[in-house]
């Protein structure tokens, strides 16, 4: 009982597909106007066609030449903000460093007299640990 509409299911998709309708065909009379006119259409439409392409050329190029001569003068007037900019910031520098008293030392002399200030502590430290009086000979010994 249940497997009947099932089958019912599963065979309306065969019969649907075993119908094959015949076409009707147009009387030939009318299908020569038909081509006619849809020739003519067609070469109308090719024509448009090449004409909207040419002025869609002709636009991209327009547009094309105006965004780079915009991206040009965009670019000139950054360049021209940032040398500015770059003089200002040199003309600054030079002011500080007019300003500053020069330096004492220079880096290499501060490390040379920082060398030289461990070498006199580490004497002074070392006379400093062996004491007033003075070892003998015989002290060494032991």
């Amino acid at each position: 009982m249940r497997r009947l509409p099932l089958l019912v299911c599963l065979a309306l998709p065969l019969v649907a597909q075993a119908e094959d309708p015949t076409p009707e065909q147009p009387p030939a009379a009318a299908v020569e106007v038909i081509d006619a006119a849809s020739t003519s259409a067609h070469s109308d439409l090719e024509r448009r066609l090449a004409e909207s392409e040419q002025q869609r050329q002709a636009l991209a190029a327009r547009l094309s030449a105006q965004s780079a001569d915009r991206d040009n003068r965009q670019d000139e007037a950054a360049i021209g903000r940032l040398r500015q900019e770059n003089q200002r910031l040199k003309l600054q520098l030079r002011e500080t460093q007019s300003q500053q008293p020069p330096r004492l030392l220079t880096e290499q002399q501060t490390w040379y007299v920082t060398g030289g200030a461990t070498a006199m502590l580490a004497f002074l430290l070392g006379a400093l640990s062996r004491g007033s009086r003075r070892r003998q000979r015989r002290e060494w010994i032991n």
